[in-house]
């Protein structure tokens, strides 16, 4: 257990942090498998466009790494193009 004041207030906010930080996580992790999901490309292509708007705010906030983020749209994208491709 912390003694020292300022230990007990590293505590406290790294506990928020980590709060904070799980729950973006978690709507990542939401939002990319909405995308994986999706049956149509104009479906998917509304979902891309909301995951790649929250990835990049994220990215920006140093949550996640900016290579992290930008191999994850990329991956992403690859597969909201592939859907157009089968359907044809």
């Amino acid at each position: 257990m912390a003694h020292h004041k300022s230990a007990k207030k590293r505590i406290r906010t790294s506990a928020k942090r980590q709060e904070r930080n799980k729950a973006s996580m978690s709507k990542v992790k939401t939002l990319i498998k909405k995308v994986q999901t999706a049956k149509e490309k104009q479906e998917a292509e509304v979902y891309l466009k909301e995951a790649v708007s929250y990835l990049d705010r994220v990215a920006a906030k140093g949550k996640i790494h900016k290579n992290n983020v930008a191999r994850k749209k990329s991956k992403l994208t690859r597969y909201v193009n592939s859907l157009g491709t089968s359907a044809e």
